[in-house]
């Protein structure tokens, strides 16, 4: 079994090794954190006391004990660590957003390049839930689509921080995040899995006082119809996504979860296409990087698919920041190859 190490100690990275082992897909060797301290608590907290896994304060060596990195630090940091664990051997799953702009992109899919047999993938676990696939074979099957609306709004854990005057991660762009970046990423995958680029777009971001957009309202354009998006860390939405097709509107209760969704036709549910989903989420995703290791031939034409979809995202990511006008520090950064 491929040894698996991970960057970070939040819930997400804890999540992310559960899935793993009920995938039964890979083994924690290492949890890399810049405090060692914090990697041997996040450690006592998730594995038994007589684990061989290691706790670590070295990337270096994080990548030496690892066939795959798992990496979920802050989105300014992805390039470099990415780069650093596919120059060291390593695959490579890493949280979306994957990268801040497309110049750190385009430098990674060259790397890739010089390593042929090494795998990326950018960790849009909900694209990968049996659920998502059966609403794309749907989607496939509408007789037009008319547009679409996807909300993805959560009050953040830490905005009562960022009112009190403190400087979370979550809220501050030298970290390439605020709404669209942490929450937005969820609809807007979502939307060009489903409808592919769109022809035009824009960004209205509601800005908070460090200039970090706080929520938002993103337009998708396609010939005959517009996606909206919907996102925000600063108040929480309980209405549905929805897709229109004349007569027929498909019903998706989350469009990060999507645990239930309906083909409603003329205000009748008829149809229900979702069906029970592991209680993790993560596990369809991990299933997939595994089969893309274990059968590199067999799925090369998904991976390189979903590669492809990970660039049309993160160029949609920029141009969106780009039409509101919100730079990150990262766009400015000069990166060695």
């Amino acid at each position: 079994m491929l040894r698996l190490g991970t960057i970070g100690t939040s819930w997400i990275v804890k999540q992310f090794i559960e899935a793993s082992h009920l995938a039964g897909a890979f083994d924690l060797e290492a949890v890399y954190s810049r405090r060692v301290s914090r990697a041997e608590e996040f450690l006592a907290e998730l594995m038994p006391a007589n684990s061989s896994a290691l706790a670590l304060d070295s990337l270096t060596e994080l990548f030496e004990a690892s066939d795959l990195v798992y990496i979920a630090s802050p989105n300014s940091l992805h390039f470099e660590q990415v780069q650093a664990a596919l120059k060291a051997g390593c695959h490579v799953i890493v949280e979306k957003p994957a990268f801040s702009n497309p110049r750190e992109f385009a430098q990674i899919q060259e790397l890739l390049g010089q390593h042929p047999d090494l795998r990326l993938m950018e960790a849009n676990r909900h694209l990968y839930q049996p659920n998502f696939i059966a609403l794309q074979k749907a989607v496939a099957q509408l007789p037009q689509i008319d547009g679409a609306n996807f909300v993805m709004a959560q009050y953040s854990s830490k905005y009562d921080a960022y009112l009190a005057g403190k400087n979370p991660n979550v809220f501050n762009k030298d970290f390439s995040t605020g709404a669209l970046y942490d929450l937005g990423v969820y609809p807007l995958s979502a939307a060009l899995a489903l409808f592919g680029q769109p022809q035009a777009l824009q960004y209205l971001p509601v800005l908070l006082d460090n200039q970090t957009d706080g929520s938002g309202q993103a337009t998708l354009i396609y010939p005959g119809y517009q996606v909206s998006l919907q996102f925000s860390k600063t108040y929480n939405a309980c209405r549905p996504s929805e897709i229109y097709a004349g007569r027929q509107t498909v019903s998706i209760d989350h469009i990060a979860d999507l645990n239930h969704i309906d083909i409603i036709d003329d205000g009748q549910v008829q149809t229900a296409i979702a069906e029970v989903q592991a209680e993790n989420p993560m596990v369809a995703e991990v299933q997939t990087f595994a089969q893309w290791l274990a059968e590199p031939l067999a799925y090369y034409q998904q991976y390189q698919q979903a590669l492809q979809l990970s660039q049309l995202i993160n160029q949609t990511l920029f141009d969106l920041r780009q039409s509101a006008q919100i730079e990150f520090p990262a766009d400015e950064r000069v990166y060695d190859n």
